[in-house]
């Protein structure tokens, strides 16, 4: 890679929800080079990351209108029963930290595209938002003024 080194000494049990909770040196501190860069493989049984996910139109990275891809076409979530265990799950899974609110009726503005997900209802312990029950992919009886949101 290229760029500054920031984290060095990483130390994960693999329980934890995300790399940052992992033991490390301090942020940016290290005595690494770029031949050093680690790097994963996986399995392909199923994607790395899960469900990929995204945030939008909130005042930083990790606040906004949550929108998922599926199928090649990025859509939206409906708020039908969404809360803060939601939240705590797309927090997580961006390394964006603790969910503070899970504010529904497109708190962020109206998505476009499909509705891919309603009924969202995650435990909050989920390591993807993929892992939580919902209706079946784009099965949905919102409209975008529903658009689910999340502040991390």
């Amino acid at each position: 890679g290229t760029g500054p080194i920031w984290l060095d000494d990483v130390n994960c049990s693999g329980e934890e929800k995300d790399l940052f909770s992992c033991p490390a040196k301090t942020w940016g501190v290290h005595n690494c080079h770029h031949g050093e860069d680690a790097g994963v493989v996986c399995s392909g049984e199923e994607p790395c990351s899960g469900l990929e996910l995204r945030l939008r139109d909130g005042p930083n990275p990790c606040s906004g209108r949550v929108e998922v891809l599926h199928q090649g076409q990025w859509g939206t979530v409906c708020d039908d029963g969404w809360d803060l265990k939601d939240a705590r799950v797309v927090c997580g899974q961006l390394g964006c930290g603790v969910a503070t609110s899970a504010p529904p009726g497109a708190a962020f503005g109206q998505g476009s595209g499909p509705i891919w997900l309603d009924d969202v209802a995650c435990v909050g312990t989920e390591g993807n938002l993929g892992q939580c029950r919902a209706r079946p992919w784009g099965q949905s009886n919102c409209n975008h003024a529903e658009d689910a949101a999340v502040v991390c």
